[in-house]
């Protein structure tokens, strides 16, 4: 009898979760396409989208997004990298001295 009940709790709780998930992405897709979706020449480029604040370091110094990528990788070797690993981890207060 104990095992009806937590196949029913896991199911209900199972449901709650997927509906959740489908719940989170219809509302994401739903706000993607009112950002994205009105393109217009007008200068007040937020006209639409007064309620979507973004984060901060999505905008310039003048509040408007930036066009540029985001994350730019730099290529380093494997030993330039282990050095500066190294040097974070030897200037870490909590380094025990063996």
């Amino acid at each position: 009898m104990l095992h009806l009940l937590y196949v029913f709790a896991f199911t209900i709780i199972a449901f709650i979760a997927v509906s959740n998930l489908i719940r989170s992405l219809l509302r994401v897709n739903t706000d993607s396409q009112n950002y994205y979706g009105s393109k217009s020449n007008s200068p007040d480029y937020l006209r639409n989208r007064r309620n979507i604040v973004p984060h901060p370091e999505l905008l310039d110094n003048q509040g408007r997004p930036i066009n540029e990528p985001l994350l730019v990788i730099k290529s380093v070797s494997l030993d330039d990298a282990r050095e500066k690993l190294d040097r974070i981890y030897d200037s870490s207060p909590n380094k025990t001295e063996e």
